[in-house]
C-alpha cells in the first residue's frame, strides 16, 4: 500500500480539515471524522488500491472523452459512478443493519478522502493547464461529495451547502 510522504500527508490532512470546517459553517454543526479503520493492512490496502484506481480510471476516461465536461464540478456525480458506488457501499446505512456487519468502513473513507486530498495538494498550480485545472475542481467536488455520504447529510443540508458553494462560499 503506497502512502503519500508525510510533509504532502500533512498538507492533504489540513486540506481535508477545511473542507470540512467549511462544511461544518454551512451547516452549522459539527463534522467528526470517523475513528482510524481498523481492518488487517492487507485488506485496507486493497480497498484503498480500489478506490485509487476508480479514481484514475474515471478521471482518465472523463480527459478522454470529455463526455461530461459541459457542466464542469456541477456533473462529478456522473464522471465518477464507480467511485461513488465504492464509497456507498463502504458506508451502508442502518437501514441496512450495516453497522453490526464488517462492510460498513468509514475509516475507509475517511483514508479515501486523505488520498483526494492529497491530489488537490500535489496538483500543480500551473492555471494554464486547463487539464490539471479542471482535475483539481472536480476533485475538490468530489471531496464534498464524500463528505455529504460520510456525514450523513439530509437533503435539506445537501441543499444548503449547494446553496452556499454556489453564491461563492469556497
Amino acid at each position: 500500500m503506497e502512502d503519500e510522504p508525510r510533509d504532502d500527508a500533512h498538507a492533504a490532512a489540513a486540506f481535508l480539515a477545511a473542507r470540512r470546517a467549511r462544511l461544518e459553517r454551512r451547516l452549522a454543526r459539527r463534522l467528526a471524522p470517523p475513528a482510524p479503520s481498523s481492518l488487517p493492512a492487507e485488506r485496507l490496502g486493497h480497498l484503498l488500491d480500489e478506490a485509487r484506481e476508480l479514481y484514475w480510471n474515471e478521471l482518465s476516461w472523463e480527459q478522454l472523452t470529455s463526455d461530461e465536461r459541459e457542466g464542469g464540478s456541477q456533473r462529478v456525480e456522473y464522471m465518477f459512478p464507480g467511485f461513488l458506488a465504492l464509497v456507498d457501499a463502504l458506508l451502508l446505512g442502518e437501514a441496512d443493519d450495516a453497522r453490526r456487519h464488517a462492510s460498513y468502513r468509514p475509516g475507509v473513507v475517511e483514508r479515501v478522502l486523505r488520498f483526494l486530498a492529497a491530489r488537490c495538494v500535489a496538483a500543480p498550480v500551473d492555471r494554464a493547464d486547463s487539464d490539471a485545472a479542471l482535475a483539481v475542481e472536480l476533485t475538490r467536488r468530489l471531496i464534498d461529495l464524500v463528505l455529504y455520504r460520510l456525514h450523513e447529510l439530509c437533503a435539506d443540508e445537501i441543499e444548503r451547502a449547494e446553496i452556499a458553494r454556489l453564491e461563492g462560499d469556497e
